[in-house]
C-alpha cells in the first residue's frame, strides 16, 4: 500500500477491526491546574489557586487510550491496586471501551500528580512502590495472558521500568505471540537492561537507542545513526527498528541498515507528554493493518504531531488525523 496520506480511510477501516493487547506498567495521571499570582510567605514557592483537577490513564494505560482513540479494540494488562487510584484508573479505561486485566502484586496503584499553572508544569508528585511489589512470574503471565494473546492481532509491551516486565515475562509473552503468529512490539527502558530478541518492532528514542547500543557520546558529538542501527540489530535482531528523534523526526531501520529518515510532522509543540505512547500505538496499528514500515511511520508521525499540539498526555482520533493530514497536502 502507499502512504496513509493516499489511502487513510482504507487504513483506518482496517485498524477499526483490530484487537490489541497491551502489557505493561499502567499508572494514573492526576492533574491539578490553576493560576499563580503570588509567592508564598512561608517559602519562596508559587501559590497555585486551583481551578481544575482531573485524572487520566498514564504509562501503558495511555498506550491503550491511543489505540482505542484510533478505533481499535484494546485490552490492557497491568497492576491495578485495591485502592481509589486503581478504581479510578479502571473507570477511565472502561470509559473508552478498554478492557482491563490486573496482574498479581502487593503495592499501591502507581499515581503521578502533576501541578500545572499557565500551561507549565510546576512539580510532579509520585506515589509508587519498589519494582518487587509489581513483579509477575512467567507462569503467572502465561496463565493470565495466553487466551488474550491467541485472540488478539498484536501485543505491545509497554515498559516504564516499574517492575511488571522482566526478562522472564518478555520471553514467555514473546514465545506465546510468535507461536500464535502475532505481531509483538516493545517500547523499552534501557536502564533496566531487559533481555529480548527477535521482536517485530522496538521504538526507542534517541537517548534510549544509545543506551541500548552501549554507545556513550561526548557532548556536541553527532548522532551515529548507522552505528546505532547496526549495533541494535546485532544485539536484538528486531524486524523493524524505529528511533524517535524528537524534532528531527523518525529514523527507520531494518536488518541493521538505515531505510529512511521521516521528518517531524508537528506544526506546534505545546507538550511532548505521551507523544511516544501515541507514536508506538499508531505504528503498531498501521503495521498490523498491513501498511509497510514507511507508510506506518508517516501515519505514526502525523498522530504524534497532533498530540504534541495538546496540553498533557493526550490522544488522537481518526477525524483529527484526517484533518491534520488534509492540511499537510
Amino acid at each position: 500500500m502507499g502512504t496513509p496520506m493516499k489511502d487513510l480511510p482504507g487504513l483506518l477501516k482496517k485498524i477499526a477491526r483490530l484487537r490489541i493487547l497491551v502489557v505493561g506498567d499502567v499508572m494514573l495521571d492526576h492533574y491539578i491546574k490553576g493560576d499563580v499570582s503570588r509567592i508564598s510567605p512561608e517559602a519562596p514557592v508559587p501559590v497555585v489557586d486551583v481551578s481544575e483537577e482531573f485524572n487520566t490513564a498514564g504509562g501503558a494505560g495511555n498506550v491503550a487510550l491511543n489505540i482505542a482513540s484510533l478505533g481499535a479494540h484494546c485490552i490492557v494488562a497491568g497492576y491495578f491496586g485495591p485502592d481509589q487510584a486503581g478504581d479510578s484508573l479502571r473507570d477511565k479505561l472502561k470509559d473508552h471501551g478498554i478492557d482491563t486485566l490486573s496482574t498479581p502484586g502487593s503495592g499501591q496503584t502507581i499515581l503521578k500528580t502533576r501541578v500545572m499553572a499557565r500551561g507549565q508544569q510546576l512539580c510532579r508528585i509520585d506515589r509508587e512502590d519498589p519494582p518487587a511489589a509489581y513483579h509477575v512470574t512467567a507462569s503467572q503471565a502465561e496463565t493470565l495472558l495466553a487466551k488474550q494473546i491467541a485472540a488478539c492481532d498484536a501485543v505491545i509491551l509497554s515498559d516504564y521500568a516499574k517492575g511488571i516486565l522482566s526478562d522472564e515475562v518478555i520471553a514467555r509473552v514473546s514465545k506465546l505471540a510468535h507461536t500464535a503468529g502475532k505481531f509483538i512490539a516493545l517500547d523499552p527502558k534501557p536502564r533496566r537492561h531487559l533481555s529480548f530478541h527477535g521482536l517485530d518492532l522496538i521504538t526507542p528514542n534517541k537517548r534510549e537507542s544509545l543506551q541500548l547500543a552501549g554507545i556513550k557520546l561526548l557532548p556536541h558529538t553527532p548522532y551515529p545513526a548507522a552505528e546505532v542501527c547496526a549495533k541494535l540489530d546485532k544485539l536484538y535482531g528486531t524486524k523493524h527498528l524505529v528511533i524517535t528523534l524528537g524534532e528531527d523526526g523518525m529514523l527507520l531501520s531494518a536488518k541493521g541498515k538505515i531505510q529512511k529518515l521521516i521528518p517531524t510532522a508537528a506544526r506546534e509543540v505545546f507538550d511532548v507528554s505521551g507523544a511516544g505512547d501515541t507514536s508506538l500505538a499508531a505504528l503498531v496499528l498501521a503495521l498490523t493493518a498491513g501498511a509497510n514500515l514507511e507508510a506506518a511511520a508517516h501515519f505514526s508521525n502525523a498522530a504524534a504531531g497532533v498530540v504534541v499540539g495538546k496540553i498533557g498526555t493526550a490522544t488522537v482520533t481518526p477525524s483529527e488525523l484526517v484533518a491534520y493530514l488534509a492540511h499537510e497536502q
